[in-house]
This record gives C-alpha cells, sequence and structure tokens, in this order.
C-alpha cells in the first residue's frame, strides 16, 4: 500500500510529467492558465519572434483586467496610450493564437481571479498557472493555483508544461468561530502577522478545520488569496459540498453524467488520515477581532482595537527598522490609537474582496449612513456580472445613496495602473491585499481591512471598529 499523502502531493504527483533531477524538480503538466493584458506582451512576443503556435488554446482564458478604466459609464477608450496598446496588442494575440478573450466591453469581463471561477474554468483537482501571484486564489476550489514570470508564461502557452520544484508543505489548522463583524480577511490578516510576511516562504499551505469548513466558497478565495502574502507559492482547501455546489450549472462546469462522475472523483481531494505536513501552524478564530494594516507591509497590522506600535520595544533590530520606515512613510506616530487614523479615501475592490458577498457586506453597514464629507469613497466590483447582480439587488442603490462612487470591473486602485490612483499622502482604507509603498500610487498610503471595515471607515470618516455600527436589517 502506499503511504498517506498530503493533498498538495496528490495534487503534484498526479501532474508530473517526469522527475528531472533529485532535488525535487519536474515537469508539471498544467491544466489551465489565465492571461492578461499586463504580464503576457512579452510571452506573445516571444511566441512570435520563435514561429511557435500556443499548445491548447482552449485551456487559456485571457481577461482584460489590470489598465482598464473603470469608469462609471464602460467605455473602451483609454486616456494612455501605454495601456491602451497593451489591450490592443493583448487582442491581437488573442485573435491570432485562437484564446478566447473577455475583452473590456464583454458582459463577463472582469479582475482575472474572480471571472474564472465564476465561469467555472477553475476545477477542483486541477494545477493552475498565470502571470500573476494572487493565482493561489484558486486553492479556495480545491485546485492548486500559483503565479509564474513571463519566461515561464511563454513556455506554458507553448508546452502546456512548466519545471516546477516540489514545495514544503505547511497546514494551517483554524479552529473557533467567527464573532460578528469578523471576516475572512481578518483570518488571513491575522494569520500572515502570526507567522511574517516570509513565514510560509518555500511551502504549499493547506487550509484546514472547522473554522475553514464553515466559511463560504468566496470567503475561502479572500485566505488562499491572499497567502501569498505571507510567501506561500500555493495555497488550498480540501473541496466539500459548499465547493460543487458553487460550480454547478457554471459555464465551463461539467454537466450532465459527466458532472456526477466529476464530482465522484472531486470527493477523493483530501489529505490522507496519517499523512505528514513539514509544518503544522494553529491559529484560533474565536475571539479574532476586526483587523487593520498600520504599516507597509501585511504582516504589519493589528486589532483596530490596538494602538500603533513603538518600534523601540522590538528587540530585532531589523524588525525596528522596518517599523520606523514603515511609520515615517505612513505618518503615524507610535502609541496612537488605530480608531483615531483619519482617512481620505475608501476603496472596496481587488481580486481579494470585490465579489457578490462582500458587496452585501459592505451595503449592509452602508445602509441608511451618509461617506463623511471628507472622504472619497469608491466600489470596483470584481466582475461585471458581479456589478449586474448588485444592481438587481439593489446594493448599487445602496452604494449610491450613501455617496460612494459606483464603478465598472477591473483592478483598479488595488495597484493603480489605469486612473485610479490616489496621491502622495492620500491615505485610504482599502480591501485590497497589498500596503506596500505606492502601491496605490506614489507617497500613498493604505490600509488593509475587510470591506465592510472600509464602509465602517469612509461613513466614519477614520478607522474604526465596524462592529461598534448597527446597520439595518
Amino acid at each position: 500500500m502506499s503511504s498517506p499523502r498530503t493533498l498538495y502531493q496528490k495534487h503534484i504527483d498526479s501532474h508530473t510529467v517526469c522527475s528531472l533531477d533529485d532535488q525535487g524538480h519536474v515537469l508539471l503538466y498544467i491544466d489551465r492558465q489565465v492571461a492578461n493584458e499586463y504580464t503576457s506582451p512579452q510571452a506573445f512576443s516571444g511566441l512570435r519572434e520563435a514561429g511557435r503556435p500556443v499548445w491548447r488554446p482552449a485551456a487559456t482564458l485571457a481577461v482584460v483586467d489590470h489598465v482598464n478604466p473603470t469608469t462609471p459609464r464602460r467605455t473602451a477608450v483609454m486616456g494612455d496610450a501605454g495601456g491602451a496598446r497593451q489591450v490592443e496588442y493583448f487582442s491581437e494575440n488573442c485573435r491570432d493564437f485562437g484564446i478566447p478573450l473577455f475583452d473590456v466591453l464583454d458582459r463577463r469581463q472582469g479582475i482575472e481571479h474572480v471571472v474564472a471561477p465564476e465561469q467555472g474554468f477553475i476545477l477542483p483537482g486541477m494545477v493552475v498557472a498565470a502571470g500573476d501571484s494572487h493565482t493561489t486564489t484558486y486553492g479556495a476550489l480545491g485546485a492548486f493555483g500559483f503565479g509564474i514570470g513571463t519566461s515561464e508564461i511563454e513556455h506554458l502557452l507553448a508546452t502546456q508544461t512548466l519545471v516546477y520544484k516540489r514545495l514544503k508543505t505547511l497546514r494551517v489548522w483554524a479552529t473557533g468561530e467567527l464573532g460578528p463583524g469578523v471576516t475572512a480577511k481578518d483570518i488571513i490578516m491575522a494569520l500572515i502577522v502570526q507567522i511574517g510576511a516570509s513565514g510560509a516562504t518555500g511551502y504549499a499551505i493547506e487550509f484546514a478545520g472547522p473554522a475553514i469548513d464553515a466559511l463560504s466558497v468566496e470567503a475561502r478565495m479572500t485566505v488562499c488569496n491572499m497567502a501569498v502574502e505571507a510567501g506561500a507559492r500555493g495555497a488550498f482547501m480540501a473541496p466539500d459540498d459548499k465547493v460543487f455546489a458553487y460550480l454547478q450549472g457554471r459555464p465551463r462546469a461539467p454537466q450532465g453524467a459527466l458532472w456526477q462522475a466529476a464530482v465522484d472523483s472531486w470527493r477523493q481531494l483530501h489529505t490522507d488520515p496519517g499523512a505528514t505536513f513539514d509544518r503544522e501552524v494553529q491559529l484560533d478564530v474565536q475571539t479574532l477581532p476586526p483587523m487593520v494594516s498600520w504599516g507597509t507591509s501585511p504582516d504589519q497590522a493589528a486589532a483596530i482595537t490596538g494602538h500603533v506600535p513603538d518600534p523601540l520595544h522590538e528587540p530585532d533590530p531589523i524588525v525596528r527598522q522596518g517599523q520606523q520606515r514603515a511609520l515615517n512613510y505612513m505618518g503615524l506616530e507610535p502609541g496612537m490609537a488605530l480608531h483615531d487614523v483619519r482617512i481620505s479615501h475608501a476603496f472596496i475592490g481587488s481580486c481579494t474582496n470585490a465579489r457578490l458577498e462582500d458587496l452585501r457586506d459592505a451595503a449592509r453597514v452602508v445602509k441608511g449612513k451618509q461617506v463623511a464629507a471628507h472622504v472619497r469613497a469608491m466600489i470596483v466590483p470584481g466582475s461585471t456580472l458581479v456589478r449586474e447582480q448588485a444592481e438587481q439587488e439593489g446594493l448599487a442603490r445602496i452604494f449610491l445613496d450613501a455617496g460612494f462612487e459606483w464603478r465598472q470591473s477591473g483592478c483598479s486602485m488595488c495597484l493603480a495602473m489605469n486612473d485610479d490612483v490616489l496621491a502622495a499622502g492620500d491615505r485610504c482604507a482599502s480591501s485590497t491585499n497589498r500596503n506596500f509603498e505606492g502601491r496605490q500610487g506614489a507617497g500613498a498610503r493604505t490600509h488593509l481591512m475587510s470591506p465592510a471595515m472600509v464602509a465602517a471607515a469612509a461613513i466614519a470618516g477614520h478607522l474604526t471598529d465596524v462592529r461598534t455600527f448597527a446597520p439595518e436589517a
């Protein structure tokens, strides 16, 4: 009998074409890949120069999401010539290589990591690669996703394989029940604080335990999405009935008899009893508070009830130096109460937190209230389909009545590659995944938190504990 295996080992073993050495390198078959206009141009240029075709065009889903405008009225016209050329070249490449494209005006357009699951393009047991680090999102569906570089994109398009080195395994076992106002975003932010921004470097994380089982599929996507902010090159969860219900009936999911056969197979996708991990981490969410970041790295975060730390109390000189630099950039003083930090902007969007459930959470906080007069508040749905559904449910009207901008889908202010850019000194409550220096604009200051917390901050005009709000039923 074979030895018990982890879910990660099952993914890699089932997709290994051959072993390349005794250091863990293998030639790995990739089931699907997602492409965008920003990270793919050099890869397509390489294929053109070498005269190579794309090996399996139908295995690629192409989406315009990084540089497109998100103005409330959808338009394909772009004021930025560089971005316009990227989108134009992307369209040319998809046409010439036979790759399906969701362009700016397509009803299915949106952020790639929202669109691919939404279309049923990602299924349990698959290995998926894309030119974006947050490809880890797909682990919420029981797939194994990871980000790759431009040269790897070219190799993948040409061969449907990648040279890959096996990772070590880390299991995060989460227990307890989330309290009111506490979300999946708080779970993953708390984990990153606990293990550090490089704490999972070299590992693939399997999230498990009753706290994970209790999460919706969209909430699980948030957890897997931000696992990369702890250094992980992969994150996933065993698929269950929630995942199967989420996928059933989606455009690219199996249908009829194939569906039942697929589900029967997917039920085997779990870590075997007795399998061992290289490392295990325990996380109790029972008393977890809402989290906010105060610095310029996702692990520089704390409970909203806490205070800005004092670097003088940090014994590690490297960490102390990083904290001091972060405070200087963020314009914060040690000991400041986090709930007193005044904001100028509020942004709900990104592949981390712009799905329908996220918008519903934010709308419950916003309903019947008004955005603070000095705050510019924006909602950028994760996809055009999410936007349409939110409008049908009346969520858009709630946001508009409260003073939020209701925009079209795209990456937007998460990485500020279109017109949605903060100015130096602007301070933003943001549902995004990264708070690096300049991430939302040169000199801009980003505080990460859940969509509900962003909504509360927009109304209060400063960072605040969403649990102090009493949204209408």
